[in-house]
Protein backbone atom coordinates (compact mmCIF):
# COMPACT_ATOMS: atom_id res chain seq x y z
CA UNK A 1 0.00 0.00 0.00
CA UNK A 2 2.80 2.08 0.70
CA UNK A 3 4.44 1.77 -2.51
CA UNK A 4 1.26 2.05 -4.24
CA UNK A 5 0.37 5.54 -2.45
CA UNK A 6 4.00 6.67 -3.17
CA UNK A 7 4.12 5.52 -6.65
CA UNK A 8 0.42 7.30 -7.82
CA UNK A 9 1.74 10.54 -5.84
CA UNK A 10 5.02 10.86 -8.16
CA UNK A 11 3.24 9.99 -11.37
CA UNK A 12 0.44 12.47 -10.67
CA UNK A 13 3.39 15.17 -10.06
CA UNK A 14 5.29 14.10 -13.09
CA UNK A 15 2.01 14.36 -15.07
CA UNK A 16 1.21 17.78 -13.77
CA UNK A 17 5.12 18.90 -14.22
CA UNK A 18 4.67 17.99 -17.91
CA UNK A 19 1.57 19.56 -18.80
CA UNK A 20 3.41 22.35 -17.08
CA UNK A 21 6.56 22.45 -18.63
CA UNK A 22 5.05 21.33 -22.20
CA UNK A 23 3.92 25.51 -22.46
CA UNK A 24 6.52 26.77 -20.38
CA UNK A 25 8.85 25.22 -22.87
CA UNK A 26 7.32 26.64 -25.51
CA UNK A 27 7.07 29.89 -24.19
CA UNK A 28 10.19 30.37 -23.49
CA UNK A 29 11.29 29.40 -26.75
CA UNK A 30 9.18 32.30 -28.35
CA UNK A 31 10.66 34.38 -25.46
CA UNK A 32 14.13 33.83 -26.41
CA UNK A 33 13.49 34.64 -30.65
CA UNK A 34 11.73 37.60 -29.40
CA UNK A 35 14.60 39.11 -27.20
CA UNK A 36 16.75 38.42 -29.80
CA UNK A 37 14.94 40.29 -32.36
CA UNK A 38 14.56 43.15 -29.89
CA UNK A 39 18.16 43.03 -28.84
CA UNK A 40 19.21 42.83 -32.77
CA UNK A 41 16.82 45.56 -34.10
CA UNK A 42 17.97 48.14 -30.66
CA UNK A 43 21.16 47.42 -31.98
CA UNK A 44 20.82 47.99 -35.82
CA UNK A 45 18.03 51.32 -34.93
CA UNK A 46 21.00 52.75 -33.16
CA UNK A 47 23.85 51.87 -35.37
CA UNK A 48 21.41 53.57 -38.29
CA UNK A 49 20.75 56.64 -36.52
CA UNK A 50 24.36 57.22 -36.07
CA UNK A 51 25.64 56.55 -39.66
CA UNK A 52 22.83 58.13 -41.34
CA UNK A 53 24.44 61.63 -41.76
CA UNK A 54 27.56 59.81 -43.48
CA UNK A 55 25.46 57.68 -45.77
CA UNK A 56 23.53 60.68 -46.86
CA UNK A 57 26.50 62.76 -47.60
CA UNK A 58 28.66 60.18 -49.42
CA UNK A 59 30.91 59.80 -46.50
CA UNK A 60 32.35 56.41 -45.18
CA UNK A 61 30.27 55.54 -41.92
CA UNK A 62 32.28 54.50 -38.77
CA UNK A 63 29.84 52.18 -36.62
CA UNK A 64 29.99 52.70 -33.15
CA UNK A 65 31.14 49.53 -30.77
CA UNK A 66 28.66 47.27 -29.60
CA UNK A 67 28.08 46.61 -25.75
CA UNK A 68 30.24 44.04 -23.82
CA UNK A 69 27.12 41.71 -23.49
CA UNK A 70 26.27 41.81 -27.16
CA UNK A 71 30.00 41.81 -28.12
CA UNK A 72 30.45 38.90 -26.05
CA UNK A 73 27.19 36.69 -27.03
CA UNK A 74 29.25 37.02 -30.71
CA UNK A 75 27.18 39.96 -32.36
CA UNK A 76 27.94 41.84 -34.97
CA UNK A 77 26.92 45.36 -36.20
CA UNK A 78 28.09 46.05 -40.30
CA UNK A 79 26.92 48.87 -43.06
CA UNK A 80 26.25 47.83 -46.40
CA UNK A 81 25.81 50.06 -49.25
CA UNK A 82 22.87 49.96 -51.39
CA UNK A 83 24.60 47.80 -54.19
CA UNK A 84 25.72 45.02 -51.14
CA UNK A 85 29.04 46.37 -50.17
CA UNK A 86 30.67 46.03 -46.62
CA UNK A 87 30.86 49.78 -46.02
CA UNK A 88 32.14 49.49 -42.18
CA UNK A 89 31.83 47.14 -38.70
CA UNK A 90 31.33 43.26 -39.34
CA UNK A 91 29.67 41.01 -41.48
CA UNK A 92 29.87 39.33 -44.83
CA UNK A 93 31.65 40.83 -47.66
CA UNK A 94 28.68 40.66 -49.75
CA UNK A 95 25.38 41.56 -48.69
CA UNK A 96 23.56 38.27 -48.35
CA UNK A 97 19.41 37.90 -49.22
CA UNK A 98 18.63 39.81 -45.83
CA UNK A 99 20.09 42.96 -46.89
CA UNK A 100 19.16 43.00 -50.15
CA UNK A 101 15.45 42.46 -49.19
CA UNK A 102 15.96 45.23 -46.34
CA UNK A 103 17.96 47.82 -49.66
CA UNK A 104 14.60 47.27 -51.13
CA UNK A 105 12.52 48.23 -48.92
CA UNK A 106 11.69 51.25 -46.75
CA UNK A 107 10.23 50.71 -43.58
CA UNK A 108 10.35 47.48 -43.57
CA UNK A 109 12.69 45.73 -40.54
CA UNK A 110 13.50 42.45 -42.08
CA UNK A 111 14.97 39.13 -40.05
CA UNK A 112 15.73 35.98 -41.31
CA UNK A 113 18.69 33.27 -40.77
CA UNK A 114 21.27 33.39 -43.06
CA UNK A 115 23.93 30.54 -42.67
CA UNK A 116 24.60 30.32 -39.17
CA UNK A 117 23.54 33.11 -38.08
CA UNK A 118 20.47 35.02 -37.30
CA UNK A 119 19.96 38.41 -39.23
CA UNK A 120 18.35 41.60 -38.70
CA UNK A 121 18.51 44.21 -41.48
CA UNK A 122 16.94 47.95 -41.67
CA UNK A 123 17.55 50.58 -44.61
CA UNK A 124 18.59 53.89 -43.91
CA UNK A 125 16.55 56.35 -46.22
CA UNK A 126 17.33 59.95 -47.12
CA UNK A 127 13.96 61.40 -48.15
CA UNK A 128 12.68 58.15 -51.06
CA UNK A 129 16.43 56.92 -51.34
CA UNK A 130 17.80 54.16 -49.42
CA UNK A 131 21.66 55.54 -49.02
CA UNK A 132 22.26 52.37 -47.11
CA UNK A 133 21.56 48.83 -45.29
CA UNK A 134 22.35 48.40 -41.38
CA UNK A 135 22.48 45.01 -40.54
CA UNK A 136 22.69 43.43 -36.92
CA UNK A 137 23.24 39.64 -36.63
CA UNK A 138 23.69 37.41 -33.81
CA UNK A 139 24.92 33.57 -33.96
CA UNK A 140 22.20 30.91 -33.99
CA UNK A 141 24.28 28.28 -31.30
CA UNK A 142 24.21 31.55 -28.96
CA UNK A 143 20.57 31.69 -29.43
CA UNK A 144 20.27 27.46 -28.88
CA UNK A 145 22.44 27.62 -25.89
CA UNK A 146 20.27 30.12 -24.31
CA UNK A 147 17.54 28.21 -24.90
CA UNK A 148 18.62 24.64 -23.89
CA UNK A 149 20.16 26.10 -20.36
CA UNK A 150 17.06 27.43 -19.67
CA UNK A 151 15.30 23.99 -20.65
CA UNK A 152 18.20 22.49 -18.58
CA UNK A 153 17.49 24.64 -15.98
CA UNK A 154 14.14 23.62 -15.84
CA UNK A 155 14.04 19.97 -15.89
CA UNK A 156 16.38 19.91 -12.89
CA UNK A 157 13.80 22.06 -11.12
CA UNK A 158 11.53 19.26 -12.06
CA UNK A 159 13.35 16.71 -11.26
CA UNK A 160 13.82 18.36 -7.90
CA UNK A 161 9.74 18.95 -7.31
CA UNK A 162 9.37 15.05 -8.33
CA UNK A 163 12.18 14.57 -5.77
CA UNK A 164 10.33 16.49 -3.35
CA UNK A 165 6.97 15.51 -4.05
CA UNK A 166 8.56 11.66 -3.72
CA UNK A 167 9.63 12.68 0.10
CA UNK A 168 6.38 13.82 1.26
CA UNK A 169 4.72 10.96 -0.62
CA UNK A 170 6.53 8.60 1.93
CA UNK A 171 6.30 11.02 4.63
CA UNK A 172 2.47 11.39 4.16
CA UNK A 173 2.23 7.84 3.38
CA UNK A 174 4.45 6.78 6.23
CA UNK A 175 1.50 9.25 8.37
CA UNK A 176 -1.80 7.47 6.18
CA UNK A 177 -0.53 4.10 6.44
CA UNK A 178 0.97 3.21 9.59
CA UNK A 179 -2.47 4.50 11.81
CA UNK A 180 -4.11 1.73 9.69
CA UNK A 181 -1.30 -0.59 10.05
CA UNK A 182 -1.58 0.12 14.20
CA UNK A 183 -5.56 -0.07 13.14
CA UNK A 184 -5.45 -4.02 11.75
CA UNK A 185 -3.08 -4.91 14.70
CA UNK A 186 -5.94 -4.09 16.89
CA UNK A 187 -8.55 -5.55 14.85
CA UNK A 188 -6.36 -9.02 14.71
CA UNK A 189 -5.91 -9.30 18.22
CA UNK A 190 -9.95 -8.42 18.86
CA UNK A 191 -10.41 -11.23 16.96
CA UNK A 192 -8.05 -13.59 18.69
CA UNK A 193 -9.85 -12.68 22.00
CA UNK A 194 -8.12 -9.64 23.48
CA UNK A 195 -11.13 -7.25 23.61
CA UNK A 196 -9.01 -4.74 25.86
CA UNK A 197 -7.28 -4.26 22.62
CA UNK A 198 -7.19 -0.47 21.64
CA UNK A 199 -6.59 1.29 18.38
CA UNK A 200 -3.72 4.31 18.85
CA UNK A 201 -5.50 7.78 17.66
CA UNK A 202 -3.40 9.44 14.62
CA UNK A 203 -4.94 12.25 14.26
CA UNK A 204 -7.29 12.12 11.03
CA UNK A 205 -10.87 12.28 11.71
CA UNK A 206 -11.42 9.64 9.02
CA UNK A 207 -9.27 6.78 10.43
CA UNK A 208 -10.06 8.26 14.06
CA UNK A 209 -13.48 7.44 13.66
CA UNK A 210 -12.60 3.46 12.62
CA UNK A 211 -10.75 3.19 15.55
CA UNK A 212 -13.49 4.65 17.94
CA UNK A 213 -15.97 2.19 16.34
CA UNK A 214 -13.43 -0.58 16.87
CA UNK A 215 -12.93 0.59 20.26
CA UNK A 216 -16.57 0.61 21.22
CA UNK A 217 -17.28 -3.06 19.62
CA UNK A 218 -14.66 -4.52 21.41
CA UNK A 219 -15.62 -2.67 24.06
CA UNK A 220 -19.36 -4.36 23.98
CA UNK A 221 -17.91 -7.41 23.34
CA UNK A 222 -15.73 -7.56 26.13
CA UNK A 223 -18.56 -6.62 28.18
CA UNK A 224 -21.08 -8.96 26.57
CA UNK A 225 -18.75 -11.85 27.01
CA UNK A 226 -17.93 -11.02 30.64
CA UNK A 227 -21.90 -11.01 31.69
CA UNK A 228 -22.65 -13.89 29.68
CA UNK A 229 -19.42 -15.82 32.25
CA UNK A 230 -20.90 -14.79 34.96
CA UNK A 231 -24.11 -15.48 34.22
CA UNK A 232 -22.80 -19.46 33.42
CA UNK A 233 -21.33 -19.17 36.50
CA UNK A 234 -24.37 -17.76 38.04
CA UNK A 235 -26.70 -20.38 36.30
CA UNK A 236 -25.00 -23.16 37.20
CA UNK A 237 -24.93 -21.98 41.11
CA UNK A 238 -28.38 -21.87 40.97
CA UNK A 239 -28.59 -25.23 39.19
CA UNK A 240 -27.08 -26.69 42.18
CA UNK A 241 -30.08 -26.49 44.53
CA UNK A 242 -32.29 -27.91 43.04
CA UNK A 243 -30.26 -30.99 41.99
CA UNK A 244 -29.01 -31.19 45.29
CA UNK A 245 -32.56 -31.07 47.01
CA UNK A 246 -33.44 -34.40 44.41
CA UNK A 247 -30.18 -36.20 45.43
CA UNK A 248 -31.06 -35.90 48.99
CA UNK A 249 -34.47 -36.99 49.05
CA UNK A 250 -33.25 -40.27 46.60
CA UNK A 251 -30.32 -40.66 48.98
CA UNK A 252 -33.11 -40.27 51.83
CA UNK A 253 -35.39 -42.74 50.24
CA UNK A 254 -32.70 -45.39 49.74
CA UNK A 255 -31.58 -45.13 53.13
CA UNK A 256 -35.30 -45.90 54.19
CA UNK A 257 -36.25 -49.32 52.98
CA UNK A 258 -39.56 -49.23 54.74
CA UNK A 259 -40.54 -46.08 52.91
CA UNK A 260 -43.11 -46.16 50.18
CA UNK A 261 -41.06 -45.75 46.93
CA UNK A 262 -43.73 -43.75 45.47
CA UNK A 263 -43.46 -41.22 47.58
CA UNK A 264 -40.29 -40.99 46.50
CA UNK A 265 -40.85 -41.02 43.10
CA UNK A 266 -43.48 -38.58 43.80
CA UNK A 267 -41.21 -36.38 45.68
CA UNK A 268 -38.63 -36.36 43.16
CA UNK A 269 -40.73 -35.78 39.91
CA UNK A 270 -41.87 -32.34 41.77
CA UNK A 271 -38.08 -31.57 42.18
CA UNK A 272 -37.44 -32.76 38.78
CA UNK A 273 -40.46 -30.24 37.89
CA UNK A 274 -38.45 -27.35 40.28
CA UNK A 275 -35.50 -27.92 38.15
CA UNK A 276 -37.42 -27.37 35.12
CA UNK A 277 -38.78 -24.52 36.39
CA UNK A 278 -35.37 -22.99 37.66
CA UNK A 279 -34.02 -23.80 34.58
CA UNK A 280 -36.99 -22.10 32.43
CA UNK A 281 -36.48 -18.88 34.59
CA UNK A 282 -32.22 -18.78 34.39
CA UNK A 283 -33.69 -18.69 30.44
CA UNK A 284 -35.93 -16.01 30.59
CA UNK A 285 -33.47 -14.02 32.35
CA UNK A 286 -30.49 -15.10 30.62
CA UNK A 287 -32.20 -13.78 27.22
CA UNK A 288 -34.06 -10.42 28.70
CA UNK A 289 -32.47 -10.08 31.66
CA UNK A 290 -35.91 -8.91 33.27
CA UNK A 291 -39.28 -11.07 32.59
CA UNK A 292 -42.20 -10.35 31.85
CA UNK A 293 -43.78 -8.35 35.11
CA UNK A 294 -47.45 -9.22 36.74
CA UNK A 295 -48.82 -9.38 39.66
CA UNK A 296 -47.24 -11.12 41.76
CA UNK A 297 -48.92 -14.88 43.40
CA UNK A 298 -47.18 -14.57 46.61
CA UNK A 299 -49.24 -18.00 48.03
CA UNK A 300 -47.97 -19.82 44.87
CA UNK A 301 -44.62 -18.44 45.58
CA UNK A 302 -44.18 -19.36 48.93
CA UNK A 303 -45.86 -22.62 48.42
CA UNK A 304 -43.07 -23.84 45.79
CA UNK A 305 -40.40 -22.43 48.32
CA UNK A 306 -42.17 -24.52 51.10
CA UNK A 307 -41.36 -28.04 49.04
CA UNK A 308 -38.14 -26.67 47.86
CA UNK A 309 -36.85 -25.60 51.40
CA UNK A 310 -38.41 -29.08 52.65
CA UNK A 311 -36.54 -31.28 50.69
CA UNK A 312 -33.35 -29.56 51.56
CA UNK A 313 -33.74 -29.49 55.15
CA UNK A 314 -35.75 -32.45 56.04
CA UNK A 315 -32.68 -35.02 55.47
CA UNK A 316 -30.50 -32.71 57.07
CA UNK A 317 -33.07 -32.58 60.38
CA UNK A 318 -33.78 -29.31 60.04
CA UNK A 319 -37.21 -27.16 59.62
CA UNK A 320 -38.79 -24.23 57.63
CA UNK A 321 -41.20 -21.96 59.07
CA UNK A 322 -43.17 -19.51 56.78
CA UNK A 323 -44.87 -16.48 57.84
CA UNK A 324 -47.14 -14.50 56.08
CA UNK A 325 -47.70 -10.81 57.97
CA UNK A 326 -50.50 -9.43 55.70
CA UNK A 327 -47.80 -9.02 53.04
CA UNK A 328 -49.11 -5.97 50.28
CA UNK A 329 -48.78 -7.43 46.74
CA UNK A 330 -46.28 -6.15 44.11
CA UNK A 331 -45.81 -6.21 40.15
CA UNK A 332 -43.06 -7.85 39.39
CA UNK A 333 -41.60 -11.40 37.66
CA UNK A 334 -42.45 -14.27 39.00
CA UNK A 335 -39.35 -15.40 37.91
CA UNK A 336 -36.73 -12.98 39.44
CA UNK A 337 -38.15 -13.16 42.43
CA UNK A 338 -38.24 -17.29 42.82
CA UNK A 339 -34.47 -17.07 41.73
CA UNK A 340 -33.58 -14.55 44.75
CA UNK A 341 -35.59 -16.54 47.54
CA UNK A 342 -33.79 -19.78 46.17
CA UNK A 343 -30.55 -18.33 46.31
CA UNK A 344 -31.70 -17.12 49.66
CA UNK A 345 -32.51 -20.57 50.83
CA UNK A 346 -29.57 -22.09 49.87
CA UNK A 347 -27.39 -19.85 51.44
CA UNK A 348 -29.21 -20.46 54.68
CA UNK A 349 -29.51 -24.40 54.15
CA UNK A 350 -25.79 -24.19 52.72
CA UNK A 351 -24.12 -21.56 55.44
CA UNK A 352 -26.77 -21.36 57.96
CA UNK A 353 -28.05 -23.69 60.54
CA UNK A 354 -30.94 -24.52 62.56
CA UNK A 355 -34.76 -23.12 61.74
CA UNK A 356 -34.71 -21.29 58.56
CA UNK A 357 -38.05 -18.71 58.66
CA UNK A 358 -39.39 -17.24 55.85
CA UNK A 359 -41.33 -14.19 56.38
CA UNK A 360 -43.37 -12.01 54.02
CA UNK A 361 -44.47 -8.58 55.32
CA UNK A 362 -45.90 -5.14 55.01
CA UNK A 363 -42.58 -2.81 55.20
CA UNK A 364 -44.85 0.51 54.38
CA UNK A 365 -45.93 0.54 50.75
CA UNK A 366 -43.59 -2.24 50.10
CA UNK A 367 -43.44 -5.52 50.28
CA UNK A 368 -40.26 -7.26 52.30
CA UNK A 369 -39.48 -10.73 52.36
CA UNK A 370 -37.55 -11.80 55.28
CA UNK A 371 -34.75 -15.44 54.98
CA UNK A 372 -33.50 -15.95 57.99
CA UNK A 373 -31.78 -18.76 59.89
CA UNK A 374 -30.30 -19.78 63.78
CA UNK A 375 -26.23 -19.36 62.15
CA UNK A 376 -23.50 -17.65 63.87
CA UNK A 377 -23.13 -13.55 63.54
CA UNK A 378 -21.70 -12.58 60.09
CA UNK A 379 -19.93 -9.26 62.05
CA UNK A 380 -18.58 -6.96 59.72
CA UNK A 381 -17.96 -9.54 56.71
CA UNK A 382 -19.65 -8.72 53.22
CA UNK A 383 -21.55 -11.79 52.60
CA UNK A 384 -21.49 -10.36 48.90
CA UNK A 385 -18.31 -10.37 48.02
CA UNK A 386 -16.70 -12.88 45.73
CA UNK A 387 -14.71 -15.44 47.85
CA UNK A 388 -12.70 -18.56 47.52
CA UNK A 389 -15.00 -21.75 46.46
CA UNK A 390 -17.65 -19.96 44.77
CA UNK A 391 -19.44 -18.58 47.82
CA UNK A 392 -20.92 -14.84 47.16
CA UNK A 393 -21.60 -15.43 43.63
CA UNK A 394 -25.43 -16.68 44.10
CA UNK A 395 -25.68 -13.46 46.46
CA UNK A 396 -24.65 -11.08 44.21
CA UNK A 397 -26.65 -12.79 41.55
CA UNK A 398 -29.93 -12.58 43.87
CA UNK A 399 -28.88 -8.55 44.26
CA UNK A 400 -28.81 -8.16 40.28
CA UNK A 401 -31.76 -9.51 39.76
CA UNK A 402 -33.39 -7.69 43.02
CA UNK A 403 -32.03 -4.67 41.81
CA UNK A 404 -33.35 -4.93 38.32
CA UNK A 405 -37.27 -5.18 39.07
CA UNK A 406 -36.68 -2.07 41.47
CA UNK A 407 -35.91 -3.16 44.54
CA UNK A 408 -33.16 -4.48 47.51
CA UNK A 409 -31.71 -6.99 49.05
CA UNK A 410 -29.67 -6.53 51.88
CA UNK A 411 -28.42 -7.67 54.98
CA UNK A 412 -30.97 -6.51 57.61
CA UNK A 413 -29.53 -8.44 60.42
CA UNK A 414 -25.99 -9.98 61.15
CA UNK A 415 -27.02 -11.92 63.87
CA UNK A 416 -29.11 -13.95 63.60
CA UNK A 417 -28.33 -13.98 60.07
CA UNK A 418 -31.40 -12.18 58.13
CA UNK A 419 -31.79 -11.21 54.29
CA UNK A 420 -34.55 -8.95 53.41
CA UNK A 421 -35.60 -8.32 49.95
CA UNK A 422 -37.71 -5.13 49.30
CA UNK A 423 -39.94 -5.21 46.42
CA UNK A 424 -42.30 -2.35 45.64
CA UNK A 425 -45.85 -2.60 46.18
CA UNK A 426 -48.99 -2.37 43.77
CA UNK A 427 -50.21 1.09 44.40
Amino acid sequence: MRRRITSLTVLAALVATVLFALPLGIAVWQYYHDDTKGDLERAADATALTVAPDLNSGRTPTVPALDEEDDEAGGEVGVYAPDGRLLAGRGPAVAGPVERRAAAATTDVVIDREGDEIALAVPVVSGSRVTGVVRAAMPLSQLRLRIVLTWVGMAGLAVATTGVSWLMARRSTRRLVRPMEELAAAAERLGDGDFTARSPRAGIAEIDQVGVALDTTAARIGETLERERAFSAEASHQLRTPLTGLRLQLEAALQTPGADPYEAIRAGIASADRLERTIEDLLALGRERRAPRAELDLDALLDELRQSGEALLEPRGRALRIVRQDPPTARVAAAAVRQVLGVLLDNAVTHGRGTVTVTARDAGDTLAIDVADEGPDLGEADPFAAAAGGHGIGLRLARSLAEAEGGRLRLSKPDPPTFTVLLPATD
